[in-house]
């Protein structure tokens, strides 16, 4: 049996292009080919397939293995249609392109029906063949209410079948921790096959079998080892791959949706809050083709249910060693008396938002103080926004010809930025790493481990690569060190001489938000370890060193919560609103999905009632009051959603060090307090540690 019919292709994917979104499609006025559909007459690309050519017409097209960011298989059958002067049957449209269409006798334009009696007759067909075998398992289905299968049954079905022997059965497989698959509902579409391969880069998925025995499976009965594998859930069409945490949880026509912006990691995935009550229930992607297109990381996606544990619900205050139970009075008064005549400083943690960073920072600064958000000591530089954001787009990854990553692991900072390299590479784009070698689900050039290779490419001549679209990503671990400022501009200064776009991959959602409202000092963290009085503003990845006061306000009891003298506890990203800049300068809005558990306040609104008990009241009294001043300071962040052109500004190149470059990121699943309050991101950091551990002897 060939490779390609075992990973579930058929014979049309050999012949026909991988699809692109009708959007990505440069369309040459020239090249128009004029065509009829339902007796509608467009001018759409001859590249274009004809399911893609039914959409630009506005006319719906059923499909089930079709899927626009996955290569064609062309085996469910459900998108047929007639071609008028063809074949007598019904033809697959998303296995044949507007080029392959015949001109009429007289050369008019080729004509498609979509709504014929043949067309009605096939799909009837297939939707009865499919389900021949599809169990009845609706009322316990959690696809139940957003199924394509039903949605499909009910519109272009029929309603008898008439086959009467006993339904088939399929073993289930054991994929992981994450999915739960009931493979006897599967209609063999290879959705995830298709996605595991391509997009996710692993190969444990596949289809084995002829016929009846068809089946999709694992090699080996592996399960399934990828950051993504998640979106398999979203992908199958039945529910033969369901969401394990989720199941029999809550209905769909349950649940508020609430549109919003991730935060596990600086990529700013677009997604959708599922809420029942007061409770997340789940996380589900947003399509955004110029940040997530429509993936999210598996911690993105799981990630609910730390925000349930380890709540912090009501202030605190330390006696004696102890935290003790207070109200809000007592602890602001407590607060300000602590900060008064004081030497302040303030931190900002990975998950603030910008607004809330900058009511800190005027909180902080009024009382003669400084904030850092720099808290990990990456030397990024405070008033060059070219040097802490860079001035590439994500979406021009997709185009790069050439991509260097120094000292980062983007598969574990940025699983979904990954997934564009790695399509990138297999359009034909080079890859290169300086830093730890590590599997990155693509090939790529290791040029070295140390500063010594990234010194090398700076003294080259790159005036090869002049005209060459090319991205240049520099990691956090990169920029933490002693030298972090040398490698900085050093690397900036090769990206000049190659003429190539230059990024900065951060690793914290709120660090370019709380650089663009100006939350640095001078001398770093440095500054902040001389201070008597430390306002934590949820930065729980650091320890604080014995001696100073420190003031904790934040979501979840971690680190920073007990190492602290005062708890006032915050919301979460999903409880209020915020602005969220990511690792490309976008800003974009996390809209409120539910309210915090018990006394727990908005953070700007904490702060606020702080300033009042400080006697330096701050000037604003609403999140649109803070906003406003946020923008008088940053206009940028005025224009939501969209990356605004960064003037590039050179760094000096200062001397390097001679370490080897180390990734900032160990540990994908615990990265910080949300995912670390969550069992089950505790199980899968256990697994993958399994999983990465040497094989023995046997084995």
């Amino acid at each position: 049996m060939p490779l390609f019919a075992q990973l579930g292709f058929g014979p049309a994917q050999l012949d026909v292009a991988h699809p692109q979104r009708v959007a990505d499609v440069e369309i040459q006025m020239a090249d128009l080919r004029k065509i009829v559909i339902d007796d509608t007459e467009i001018e759409v690309d001859p590249r274009l397939t004809l399911i893609q050519a039914c959409e630009e017409a506005g006319i719906e097209i059923p499909r089930f293995c079709y899927h626009e960011r996955l290569t064609i298989a062309g085996n469910c059958r459900m998108c047929l249609v007639e071609v008028v002067g063809g074949p007598p049957k019904p033809a697959a449209s998303c296995a044949m392109q507007v080029k392959d269409l015949r001109p009429g006798p007289e050369g008019q334009p080729p004509v498609i029906k979509t709504n014929s009696p043949m067309v009605k007759k096939a799909r009837e067909g297939v939707m009865e063949f499919l389900l021949i075998n599809h169990p009845l398992d609706c009322p316990i289905c959690d696809q139940g209410g957003e199924c394509d299968l039903q949605d499909q049954a009910m519109a272009y079905g029929v309603d008898f079948s008439r086959y009467r022997e006993p339904k088939r059965a399929v073993t289930d497989l054991d994929l992981g921790p994450l999915v739960e698959t009931h493979m006897t509902r599967c209609i063999s579409c290879t959705r995830c096959v298709r996605f595991t391969t391509e997009v996710a880069g692993i190969t444990q998925m596949g289809q084995t079998g002829r016929g009846e025995d068809a089946e999709i499976t694992t090699y080996l009965g592996q399960t399934l080892g990828s950051n993504l594998q998640g979106n398999i859930i979203d992908l199958c069409p039945v529910g033969a791959l369901v969401s394990k945490p989720y199941a029999f949880t809550a209905r769909p026509w349950e649940l508020t949706k609430t549109e919003s912006i991730d935060v596990m990691d600086a990529l700013g995935s677009n997604i959708r809050v599922d809420t029942k009550g007061r409770e997340v229930m789940r996380f589900l992607p947003r399509n955004h083709d110029g940040v997530n297109e429509e993936w999210i990381s598996d911690k993105t996606r799981f990630v609910w249910d730390g925000l349930r544990r380890q709540r912090l619900d009501t202030p605190y205050i330390r006696e004696n060693g102890k935290l003790r139970k207070a109200g809000w009075d007592e602890a602001l008064k407590a607060t300000a008396a602590a900060m008064k005549g004081k030497k302040l400083a303030g931190l900002v943690g990975d998950l603030a938002s910008a607004e809330a960073a900058f009511a800190l920072k005027q909180l902080i600064e009024g009382q003669g103080g400084g904030v850092e958000c720099r808290t990990d000591g990456a030397k990024l530089p405070a008033d060059n926004r070219s040097a802490y954001v860079g001035n590439a787009t994500i979406e021009e990854i997709d185009d790069a010809e050439m991509i260097l990553l120094i000292g980062t692991n983007p598969r574990v900072e940025a699983p979904v930025l990954n997934a564009r390299i790695r399509k990138a590479w297999l359009k034909g784009a080079k890859v290169a790493l300086i830093g730890e070698p590590q599997d990155l689900s693509y090939d790529y050039i290791h040029l070295g481990t140390d500063r010594a290779a990234l010194a090398k490419l700076a003294e080259a001549d790159h005036s090869d690569k002049h005209g060459t679209p090319g991205v240049m990503i520099v990691g956090q671990g990169a920029l933490t060190e002693a030298d972090g400022a040398a490698v900085l501009g050093t690397a900036r200064a090769a990206a000049a001489a190659a003429q190539s776009k230059f990024m900065v991959l951060h690793t914290a959602a709120g660090r370019v938000g709380a650089l663009d409202a100006g939350c640095t000092t001078e001398h770093g963290m440095d500054a902040v370890a001389e201070a008597e009085v430390i306002y934590n503003l949820g930065a729980d990845e650091i320890d604080i060193a014995e001696g100073p006061f420190v003031i904790y306000q934040g979501s979840h009891g971690d680190r920073g919560a007990h190492r602290a003298d005062i708890i006032l506890p915050g919301a979460a990203y999903t409880e209020e609103q915020g602005l969220f800049v990511n690792t490309e300068g976008r800003p974009q809005l996390a809209l409120r999905a539910s309210f915090p558990p018990g006394e727990a306040k908005e953070n700007w609104a904490i702060l606020r009632a702080l300033s009042s008990e400080m006697d330096a009241t701050l000037p604003f009294d609403s999140m649109a009051e803070l906003r406003n001043a946020l923008i008088a300071q940053a206009p940028h962040l005025a224009q939501i959603d969209e990356v605004v052109d960064n003037e590039w500004t050179p760094v000096p190149a200062g001397k390097l060090g001679n370490a080897d470059f180390r990734n900032a990121i160990t540990d994908f699943y615990l990265t910080n307090p949300i995912a670390r309050a969550c069992p089950l991101m505790g199980e899968l950091s256990a697994n993958a540690k399994v999983r990465q551990a040497e094989p023995i002897a046997a084995e």
